[in-house]
């Protein structure tokens, strides 16, 4: 063991054991926290991350990668980044002799995920990569390969699975309080006449599919517990001087195995953010579903669920560092993230051809 890098992918403690008093070996107390790395400096580095990495208990913001030099100086003054720890996209490769960087957070446009995700993980750093995972199901598998062949941990941004009312919908879904699921509405959208013009562009997996559609996506699957057999969907845009490329609004249909369905919809151009079920002797819901903070629902025995009143995106990184300290699988591999764009790929297949009915199987 060369250094604390190689020890931390090996083990996934921070210290060889002979340094470390026997209670932090294994505990949620480690000595010292990750050090994480944004790659990509833009609204939810800058407005999210950053701020939630102020309140993580097992990792702390240490390094940043950004192809805009002018926003350097305001990062380091504010949090204190050292020189050592700065990069660009052309140097990141370096990052590997960086002893104070433990975990590499891909937040960039979702078509630059896998080429910097792959980076990090050549450079042996843990991946955090927001999702959606990549822009193809191949991509997807390049990442989780570049993962394993480096002994790294690979965690996708999906933070509403760590989310406590979001965790007892899912608990539900395996317990059946309410009976067998016959159907559920997954919704989640926004209207805006300001998108990121990066969103707008096809080729750099724009279209509000890719950005709000994983929630509905997600959260079809995550609610129902199952797998979807097979898709339809269609696109439909009110704006069309502005999503001449991609989609403004996605309305997609999934069958499961014990033929319940979910109706799904995304949008630029509608609000819209909820999660119902409805099963055999009742039902639940969650609204909003996916907001930053306030997710709460109620189930038909009056059943409240309150808001979770904590950060979403320090629980998720707080539960990511620990799946690396102690050795443990993380909550949301990208196997996870995969499973999501095999879907998409057909989502869109199903748009461009009518919306026919694509099989998943």
């Amino acid at each position: 063991m060369n250094n604390r890098r190689d020890f931390i992918k090996k083990s996934g403690l921070f210290l060889a054991a002979s340094t470390l008093p026997f209670p932090y070996l294994f505990s949620d107390n480690p000595a010292k926290k990750l050090g994480v790395a944004l790659v990509g400096l833009g609204y939810y580095s800058r407005d999210l991350l950053a701020p939630a990495l102020q309140l993580t208990d097992y990792c702390e913001l240490r390094g940043i990668v950004t192809g805009s030099p002018e926003k350097i100086p305001q990062w380091q003054e504010k949090y204190g980044i050292k020189d050592a720890n700065v990069y660009n996209y052309e140097n990141m490769d370096s990052i590997a002799n960086n002893d104070d960087i433990d975990v590499v957070y891909v937040v960039l446009p979702n078509s630059m995920h896998a080429e910097y995700a792959i980076k990090a993980a050549n450079a042996g750093k843990h991946v955090w990569c927001e999702k959606p995972m990549a822009k193809t199901a191949e991509e997807c598998r390049q990442i989780i390969d570049a993962c394993k062949k480096n002994n790294v941990k690979l965690s996708i941004g999906y933070r509403m699975q760590h989310e406590v009312n979001t965790q007892t919908i899912m608990k539900w879904a395996k317990t059946k309080p309410f009976g067998e699921i016959e159907n559920l509405k997954a919704e989640a959208g926004f209207y805006s006449d300001n998108i990121s013009p990066w969103k707008l562009d096809k080729a750099m997996g724009g279209g509000a599919m890719y950005d709000m559609g994983v929630y509905s996506l997600n959260g079809a699957r995550y609610a129902s517990g199952m797998e979807p057999i097979a898709v339809s969907a269609t696109h439909t845009t009110n704006r069309p001087q502005m999503f001449n490329e991609v989609d403004e609004t996605t309305i997609f249909d999934l069958e499961f195995p014990n033929g319940a369905t979910a109706a799904c919809r995304t949008s630029f151009g509608e609000s819209m953010n909820v999660l119902d079920i409805n099963c055999s002797k009742g039902g639940y819901y969650l609204k909003p579903f996916q907001s930053y903070s306030g997710v709460k629902g109620k189930a038909s025995d009056g059943t409240v669920l309150e808001p979770f009143g904590k950060n979403q995106q320090a629980v998720q990184m707080d539960d990511d560092s620990l799946a690396i300290i102690n050795d443990k699988p993380v909550m949301v591999p990208g196997e996870e993230g995969l499973k999501d764009i095999v879907i998409v790929e057909k989502i869109f297949e199903s748009a461009a051809n009518g919306g026919k009915r694509l099989s998943l199987r």
